[in-house]
């Protein structure tokens, strides 16, 4: 059976704080060396003002008194009428897929939320439009010391404008001036399938706390980015994917939509220590069907676990965010577990823990070295049904995580720093694992009988993502030539934050080129099925040919000993279902090869 408690200290443990303890100033090993076989210094909820972000569920009045006593801030939107389209209606309560027993299960909570999508008979969620000017309103009267600002980061496909709200004490939004300040900062990503509406409403709630109400004392210590609907057409049409069927969550290595572009330019320019993406998960449908059953948790959650991750950030996203969030979530009387899905092959009755591919999310911000978290909600198929409860689970995720790195604030810091030079120091030495994927166990979950409510424990077949089995490996290289032509992959890895150079006096330099051994046609699949995709990908076993690698003046080289080399092999090791040459983004084997000694000839950065 696989562990609850997540991951456990690797056998090579006292080698690694070896090489930590050489590495890293006194200070540093002093708040890292928790991350070892003890666990880190425990989570002290008091450290920070324990907010409760509650609000008036009239949105006349200019403010309210919360459950528990505390005031509550209206809400900054106000209209004389809410436009409900069709395509943003969702389903009924009394519509509900399963018996008024099971309901019963999920009672509201005592906190009522108001948003637009939120307010007393409201049968659609907020608009894209009525989002927009929540953010605007938010800049406009904000707490004394906040400076509140809307980012514009992007179109999406349909022309709807992309945006960010920066929640900072700094005095200039731009990029530069926040990463001055030292504080750490967390990006908030919600809704990047369309039809999963609840992370979008709870972000819009811990934006308002944030700028004029109960959250506002953690600004002193972090600075907040807040996407609230990554997938504005998709949540128009109420579909999971972007308006030309890509799914934006499995494109945040490739970049193929202008969705996914926007997100990562983002994270490159305000470069956040902790993301957090807000979804939510199927509640009936192929469960029912293959189990018999119906979804139990209020919240599934799971880090980054992928190839090449830093052990020390495992341990942090285990031990400083995720086991914070179980407890604030228990305190509210809201269950949790382990995400994990099953595929749409109903005759598959495999559970899996979320994908290990270096494409989500979660994974490739875990390879930017931040902690990368995702919380998903019970909501997808049900409408609006507990949609108060669903609201309430990702608020207090969400503040769970801001609260725990205003707590870690300083040593986010020192972790970042020594995961980057760590990852950096591995240039030219050890192994790189090319393909990795999860362990073959047996799992019990508790699900609930459709028609009693009462729990059902099912144990399944389980693919564990906690301990991940290396498919493939080769020695780690120095770097990685692309030709003059591959001005797509050059632009994709910068948008990424990579440091890409171009050659200056052509040469030639030790490395091995790639030959292909077999080729084949296919799609990109994930432990649901086929991955909602541009186009097919070439899939393509390779072999090495060691021997001089010609460098054209104009061609480009990407090296390893930088801080995102974990996200680079993921991108140019061609073999691999989410590589740029399967993808088609760099068009031949032989526009690329790896280098296995320092190049000797002249480099220039790239702007």
């Amino acid at each position: 059976m696989v562990s609850r408690n997540g991951p456990q200290p690797p056998h090579s443990l006292a080698t690694s704080l070896t090489r930590f303890r050489q590495a890293a100033t006194a200070a540093t090993v002093l708040a890292l060396v928790a991350c070892s076989s003890t666990p880190l210094p425990p989570w002290h909820p008091g450290a920070v003002p324990p907010p409760r972000p509650a609000v008036a569920t009239k949105p006349a009045a200019p403010t309210a008194t919360a459950p528990n006593g505390t005031a509550a801030i209206a809400e900054p939107v106000s209209r004389d009428s809410i436009a409900e389209t069709d395509a943003t209606k969702a389903a009924s309560p009394d519509s509900a897929p399963y018996s008024a027993a099971v309901a019963a299960r999920f009672p509201d909570p005592a906190i009522a939320y108001s948003t637009p999508g939120l307010l007393p008979g409201r049968t659609s969620f907020s608009s894209n439009n009525e989002i927009a000017d929540w953010l605007a309103n938010l800049t406009n009267k904000p707490s004394r010391g906040v400076h509140p600002s809307v980012l514009r980061i992007g179109l999406s496909q349909q022309g709807i404008p992309l945006e960010a709200l920066l929640l900072t004490r700094a005095s200039s939004p731009d990029a530069p001036t926040i990463l001055a300040t030292g504080r750490p900062t967390v990006l908030i990503v919600a809704q990047q399938h369309g039809n999963e509406p609840a992370g979008s409403e709870a972000a819009l709630v811990v934006a308002r706390e944030l700028a004029q109400g109960l959250l506002e004392p953690l600004l002193d210590k972090i600075n907040v980015l807040i996407v609230p609907r990554a997938n504005p057409d998709g949540a128009a049409t109420n579909q999971r994917a972007t308006a030309n069927g890509i799914d934006m969550n499995r494109d945040h290595l490739l970049l193929n939509s202008p969705e996914a572009r926007a997100l990562a330019q983002l994270g490159r320019d305000y470069q956040p220590k902790v993301v957090l993406d807000a979804h939510e998960y199927t509640v009936v449908g192929r469960y029912l069907q293959k189990f018999g059953a119906i979804q139990k948790y209020d919240a599934l959650m799971q880090y980054a676990m992928t190839a090449n991750m830093p052990e020390f950030l495992t341990r942090a996203s285990e031990e400083w965010y995720r086991r914070p969030a179980i407890s604030a979530l228990k305190s509210q009387g809201l269950s949790s577990e382990w995400y994990y899905t099953t595929s749409t092959d109903i005759n598959d009755h495999v559970v899996s823990m979320g994908g290990t591919d270096p494409d989500t999310g979660r994974n490739v911000n875990g390879l930017k070295n931040t902690v990368s978290m995702l919380i998903e909600t019970r909501g997808v198929g049900i409408g609006r049904l507990h949609i108060q409860r669903r609201v309430h689970t990702q608020v207090t995720a969400m503040v769970s995580m801001l609260q725990s790195t205003a707590t870690r604030a300083e040593q986010l810091g020192q972790l970042r720093s020594y995961v980057d030079r760590e990852v950096s120091s591995e240039a030219c030495r050890s192994k790189a694992i090319v393909a990795a994927g999860p362990t073959s166990a047996q799992y019990e979950l508790t699900m609930l009988d459709p028609t009693t409510g009462a729990d059902k424990k099912i144990t399944v077949d389980w693919n564990s993502a906690l301990e991940l089995q290396t498919l493939k490996s080769r020695a780690r290289p120095c770097g990685y030539w692309l030709s003059a032509a591959s001005t797509a992959a050059v632009d994709r890895l910068q948008l990424l934050g990579v440091q890409v150079m171009r050659v200056v006096d052509a040469g030639s330099v030790l490395g091995d080129l790639y030959r292909a051994t077999s080729h084949s046609t296919g799609t990109r699949q994930d432990v649901r099925g086929s991955i909602s995709d541009a186009q097919p990908i070439e899939q393509t076993e390779v072999e090495l040919v060691r021997g001089l690698v010609d460098t054209p003046t104009g061609s480009f080289y990407v090296p390893l000993g930088q801080p995102l080399a974990n996200l680079v092999l993921a991108a140019l090791e061609p073999d691999t279902q989410n590589s740029f040459f399967a993808n088609h983004i760099v068009p031949n084997l032989s526009d690329t090869a790896r280098i296995m000694a320092e190049p000797t000839g002249a480099l220039e950065k790239l702007p």
